[in-house]
């Protein structure tokens, strides 16, 4: 990568370049704007952790398409297994059966943390995964309301958005679900409640404060929540804070809900993030990081609970897609025998790199995370954790023009989320590009 004078990557100001400047242009026309696009990036090709735009500039991808390019861009073996499964038929409806479908269930049958056998439901994404588990939830309690949490994310169709609370633009205009209580998630870095133990306090807050007085109970049918909260920032909860969920959702009746659609296949370094805690739910859902780029969904639930669903009670079209359920067996596959346990090595390495140049920016309030699913909140001021909006925004805006693709969460959090089998030294590179966005961005 070229340098300037003072050994930091040069910026690219050009960008974007004029094929990306002509797609744009293009776009504005015929594509909704509701699509938030952070910045002009117009991709021609990936290879990994590398992607290059349309003017041939190299980038490195530190977002993976929203956690989604768990085994890298075209993976040669996810990529064959997609040829080989298009070579042979491109769909066949839920109305029957296909070996790569029940293989997938088989697979997820042996791998789901939930301590007994599982029956999986297969749709297109994550939002619809959780349709779904809200669905089953009702079905299986005879209960109609839920519980929520403030910063969670689990999708924008009517049922998902009604639990969506990580930025009310995404609820605005929309009357959503009834029936669902929003608490805030145990965040020590911006605790909400007295006490050393913010995760207690939040399920203090539930048994003594929301069933004591304005919602019964037993009249709940589930409890949803992120392993570690997603879109709200990147937050790792506290030690305990799951495994108390788990136990109030036991003394009341109540099914416990896991949404590790960001968290899952891999991305904390465990296949699941609850596996860190030792925590079982009922039901989980999965997508995302799942099927390495092609669109996948899964309600996975307990045995008992999901073969409650009557023939009929719930189906769909593209549910068991062939060419997904053979890519997501092989990112299965590769997860398991490589890529969690390099997310959690590169991941430890990755949170030291990103803790030394927090020694060196005021800026950077705090670094956390679990494996390759690693936040750096960026604060006006340390002592009061102020969030700073303006420099996340342009932290990552300097990245893009140094060669570093990266997204926000929360009110001013920088996201990490590469692809599971980045290295050492692609880690070495983006803390190089960041380093220069920091010093450039802290200069405006």
């Amino acid at each position: 990568m070229n340098k300037n004078s003072d050994s930091r990557p040069a910026i690219r100001t050009e960008l974007p370049g004029p094929k990306a400047r002509a797609l744009l242009a293009r776009d504005a026309d015929v594509v909704s704007p509701s699509y938030p696009r952070e910045h002009p990036f117009v991709m021609s090709h990936g290879r990994g952790v590398e992607v290059w735009d349309v003017d041939g500039n190299r980038f490195l991808d530190f977002a993976a398409g929203i956690a989604v390019c768990s085994t890298g861009h075209s993976h040669p073996q996810v990529v064959q297994a997609i040829k080989d499964a298009a070579d042979r038929f491109l769909h066949i409806s839920s109305d029957y059966w296909h070996e790569g479908q029940v293989a997938l269930a088989e697979k997820i049958n042996a791998l789901a943390p939930m301590g007994e056998p599982v029956l999986s439901f297969f749709c297109q994404s994550g939002t619809e995964a959780v349709e779904g588990a809200l669905k089953l939830a009702r079905y299986v309690s005879g209960r109609s309301r839920f519980i929520g949490f403030l910063g969670g994310f689990h999708g924008r169709t009517m049922g998902s958005l009604a639990f969506t609370a990580s930025k009310q633009t995404q609820q605005q205009g929309c009357a959503t679900m009834p029936g669902v209580t929003h608490v805030p998630f145990p965040n020590p870095y911006h605790p909400l409640f007295a006490g050393e133990d913010q995760g207690q306090a939040v399920i203090d807050y539930i048994e003594n404060g929301l069933f004591a007085s304005n919602v019964p109970a037993s009249e709940v049918a589930a409890i949803l929540v992120e392993p570690i909260q997603g879109e709200g920032g990147y937050i790792v909860p506290p030690d305990g804070f799951l495994a108390g969920l788990r136990q109030l959702c036991d003394r009341h009746g109540i099914l416990l809900i896991f949404d590790e659609v960001q968290t899952g296949i891999g991305r904390s370094g465990k296949m699941f993030a609850c596996q860190h805690w030792n925590v079982q739910p009922d039901i989980m859902t999965l997508a995302k990081g799942l099927g390495s780029g092609l669109p996948i969904g899964l309600v996975v639930a307990k045995k008992t609970i999901m073969q409650q669903w009557k023939s009929g009670a719930h189906a769909n079209t593209y549910g068991g897609n062939p060419l997904c359920c053979a890519a997501a067996l092989v990112t299965l596959d590769l997860v398991e025998r490589e890529y969690a346990a390099n997310a959690e090595k590169v991941g430890a390495y990755f949170m030291d790199r990103l803790r030394e140049l927090q020694s060196q920016h005021q800026v950077i309030g705090e670094v956390r995370g679990k494996g390759l699913m690693i936040g750096m909140e960026l604060v006006s001021d340390r002592a009061s954790h102020k969030p700073c909006k303006f420099s996340c925004h342009t932290v990552i805006t300097r990245a893009f023009h140094r060669g570093l693709l990266l997204l926000s969460c929360g009110q001013s959090t920088v996201r990490f989320m590469p692809p599971l089998m980045v290295s050492v030294a692609q880690v070495d590179e983006a803390i190089t590009l960041l380093d220069a966005a920091l010093i450039e961005a802290m200069a405006q």
